[in-house]
């Protein structure tokens, strides 16, 4: 959402009762979101218009009144608004991910309702848990999509064994798409930390340098943990047969997930 090229929100938030909690079967809802000004809001603005041209007949042209000129050019927090989709064949967004998984020296925390990581994406994880890096990963432990809940549930089992810590959010439904690293980078936008999110889906990102907002994002993580349960090893290997198959089946889904 953009007002007058001035300001932006982006983040996990859709428009629907869900989503301010009144909703008795997810109750409390659990979501990210940013409202941005200055060059980033205009970013949004951009972004805006070319998923407008790309999706409808009627084009819309770059024109000044969508980027008001007395708008502030220079703000206090260095943002970066990143956007995948089907119109570049780079996968923007998995990239910067990828890019943040590999600048961590201390933590890399993350939050996503669907956990469908590709191969390089799971490499990135393991590498980083192997090299000490405290890597967390929190799921939603009452699925909206069983299939995507279970194969998110496989992945995070598959990377217990290399330190990877898994968390299931229990309080209400979480929905909010963020990215820590090391207290001093966040990224908040649309995207799961899924293959359709990263190749098929038009998503859209803001990542932030800045330690002021990352640690304000992982105080937020650190709080969420107390309404988490986590997943173990033990808990994975002691699985039913049932959930096993439920797993097995899903996994054969997770390019389309």
């Amino acid at each position: 959402m953009v007002v007058d090229g001035r300001i932006g929100f982006v983040g996990g938030y859709n428009v629907g009762d869900e989503y301010l909690g009144k909703v008795r079967r997810w109750g409390y809802w659990r979501d990210a979101a940013l409202r941005l000004e200055g060059m980033a809001a205009m970013a949004l603005q951009l972004r805006f218009i070319l998923d407008w041209n790309e999706a409808s007949k009627d084009k819309m042209d770059v024109e000044d009144r969508y980027f008001p000129q007395d708008a502030p050019r220079r703000g206090s927090v260095p943002v970066q608004i990143v956007s995948s989709g089907p119109d570049t064949p780079w996968a923007p967004i998995k990239l910067s991910y990828l890019k943040m998984i590999h600048e961590a020296e201390e933590s890399v925390y993350i939050q996503s309702p669907y956990f469908v990581p590709d191969e390089s994406v799971r490499d990135a994880l393991i590498m980083a848990a192997r090299s000490g890096v405290d890597v967390r990963i929190m799921i939603p432990d009452k699925p909206d999509h069983p299939f995507v809940h279970w194969v998110s549930l496989s992945y995070l089992c598959e990377l217990l064994p290399a330190g990877v810590k898994g968390y299931m959010y229990g309080s209400g439904f979480i929905h909010a798409k963020t990215a820590v690293v090391d207290g001093r980078i966040v990224s908040i936008g649309s995207a799961n930390w899924d293959i359709r999110s990263f190749e098929l889906n038009f998503e859209t990102n803001a990542v932030l340098y800045s330690k002021e907002m990352a640690s304000v994002q992982k105080e937020a993580f650190l709080d969420d943990l107390s309404r988490c349960i986590e997943v173990t090893e033990a808990g994975c290997e002691g699985r039913t047969l049932l959930v096993r198959f439920r797993m097995f089946v899903s996994r054969l889904f997770a390019a389309i997930l």
